[in-house]
C-alpha cells in the first residue's frame, strides 16, 4: 500500500518513518504545498488536509497537526499556535507567565489516515508539558526553546528530536494498528 505523508517538518517524517519502516506500506512525499486551514481543532485541520490530498492524488493521505494548550490561558493558543508564535516570542510568552503559577499545558496531537472515498482513520493524544521559566537551548527556536515535555528538565531545544520520536509515533502506531484492523 502507497500512502502519501503530507508534511515538511523533520521530526513528523522522521517518526511516519520509523512506524511504518517494517510494513508493507510505503511512504510517499507530497510535493505540493497545501494551505493549512484554520480551525477550533488539530483533528479539523488533520482532517481536512488528508482528505483534499487522498481526493487530489487518488491515494490515502496521511497527516499530523498538533495543538500547543496553555491551561492558564484556557486552552489558547490551541490550533491557533502559528500565529500566536508569530505574534509572540519566548521571551513575551515568558514574561507573560512571570506571575503566573501555572505553567503547565498540552499538545493536542492529530493524525488523520484519509482514503479516495472519503473514509478516514483518525487518531488524537495528549502530551502534558510545562513551560521553564528561561529560554533554553538552541536547537530549535521560538517556543520550543522555553517547552519542557513531561518528566524533563530540558527543553525541546536542548535536545535532539530523534530522542522524543517514541512520543510522536504515537499517533502513527494508532493508524497502522487500526490499518491492520480494517
Amino acid at each position: 500500500m502507497e500512502i502519501y505523508l503530507v508534511t515538511k517538518n523533520q521530526g513528523k517524517l522522521m517518526a511516519a518513518q520509523k512506524v511504518f519502516k517494517d510494513s508493507n506500506i510505503k511512504l510517499l512525499p507530497v510535493e505540493k504545498d497545501y494551505p493549512e486551514i484554520q480551525a477550533n481543532s488539530s483533528i479539523q485541520i488533520a482532517e481536512h488536509t488528508s482528505i483534499q490530498v487522498s481526493a487530489e492524488l487518488g491515494k490515502p493521505a496521511l497527516r499530523e497537526d498538533h495543538s500547543i494548550c496553555l491551561y492558564a490561558l484556557n486552552g489558547l493558543p490551541g490550533p491557533f499556535m502559528s500565529y500566536f508564535g508569530e505574534k509572540m516570542s519566548d521571551k513575551d510568552l515568558l514574561n507573560l507567565f512571570k506571575n503566573q503559577q501555572n505553567r503547565t499545558g498540552y499538545f493536542e496531537v492529530a493524525t488523520v489516515l484519509a482514503f479516495p472515498d472519503g473514509k478516514t482513520i483518525n487518531s488524537i493524544f495528549k502530551v502534558n508539558f510545562t513551560l521553564s521559566e528561561q529560554s533554553k537551548g538552541e536547537l530549535q527556536s521560538g517556543w520550543n526553546r522555553i517547552i519542557m515535555l513531561e518528566g524533563e528538565t530540558r527543553t525541546l531545544a536542548e535536545y535532539p528530536e530523534s530522542e522524543r520520536l517514541h512520543i510522536w509515533e504515537q499517533g502513527y502506531k494508532s493508524i497502522a494498528n487500526q490499518l491492520g484492523r480494517a
